[in-house]
Parts: C-alpha cells; structure tokens; sequence
C-alpha cells in the first residue's frame, strides 16, 4: 500500500504506523534546522555528503525567506532520511558540548572578574589559584576597574581584566 504525505511516496514500513512514520520526518526536519542554524565553520566539523552541504548552502542564501526556507528545511529532511545519521548525530552532540564546555568556561572567568572587583580577599585567592598571573599588573585594573565603576565611566579596564585572566583560566 501506497501512502502520499507532503507529496512523497512512502512505501509503509513493516511495523511503523502512519504516525510513527511523521514522527521520525518531523525529527529529521528538526535534525535538518539545527544543521542550518550552525555556522560554516561549525558545519564544516559535521561528516556531511556534497548533496546536503549544497543544501545547506542553499539554504543560508534563502535566510530571510520564511516560506521557501521553511519547504527547504523539509527538503533537507527528505535528504536525510537516506543517510546514516549517527556520524552527524555524534558530531552535532561533540559540537554542544564544546558550546556548552565554552560557556561554562566564560562564566568562569566573568565570576572571577567580578570576585575580584568585589572582595578584596578574591586577590590573594586568585593569586594562589593562577601564580603566573602578572600580580601588579592585576591589582592596577582592579583598581582601574573599581574607580571606572565608582564614576560610571564606559568599562574599559573591566573589559582588560577579563582579558587577562581569561587565558589562564580557560587553560586549565
């Protein structure tokens, strides 16, 4: 038996409902926009084929047209329903979590920054935690820092705090 959803052919699968099947289009469809919402570079770390990098190339240029960007996506669904796609899968999940690993990583040093600019204590804490930071040339922008925050100037050494502590932070 021949089923026709959104125009395809389906030939019903042994086991699979109508409903199922949808589901598991919806869930390539979606699989689809997270590929398209990621950057060149990112994309560029996923396993893809040249048929859905053309695709998804295609659709970064249709961005701003909703409609034919929204049948596009369905488009890359359809693609992808004959691909294996545990490789993209692992990729994309690598990609998150380095995202996330990053974010948690950024937090880290603004927490610290803004320890440092609180408490007075932080300094020493700080100094213990990172001993190849530059002390004097961190107790001057905190000081900076402090002073800029005092008369609502624009955060310039706020800004080159963060700046300084980031790499030792992030290496760790």
């Amino acid at each position: 038996m021949t089923d026709f959803i959104h125009g395809d052919t389906w030939d019903e699968e042994e086991g699979k409902s109508k409903s199922q099947i949808k589901r598991e289009m919806h869930e390539l469809q979606k699989l689809g926009e997270e590929l398209v919402a990621l950057s060149a570079a990112a994309r560029a770390k996923i396993p893809l084929d040249d048929e859905l990098q053309d695709a998804l190339q295609l659709a970064d240029k249709l961005g701003n047209k909703r409609e034919a960007l929204r049948r596009h996506i369905q488009f890359i669904g359809r693609l992808m329903r004959t691909r294996d796609l545990e490789p993209i899968e692992q990729a994309l999940a690598l990609l998150r979590n380095t995202n996330q690993a990053a974010t948690r990583q950024f937090h880290k040093v603004e927490n610290w920054r803004d320890k440092l600019i609180t408490d007075s204590d932080a300094v020493t804490e700080f100094i213990a935690a990172y001993p190849e930071v530059d002390v004097q040339q961190l107790r001057q922008l905190i000081r900076n820092a402090k002073k800029e925050q005092e008369k609502q100037q624009p955060p310039k050494y706020y800004r080159e705090l963060f700046q300084l502590i980031k790499p030792l932070i992030i290496e760790e």
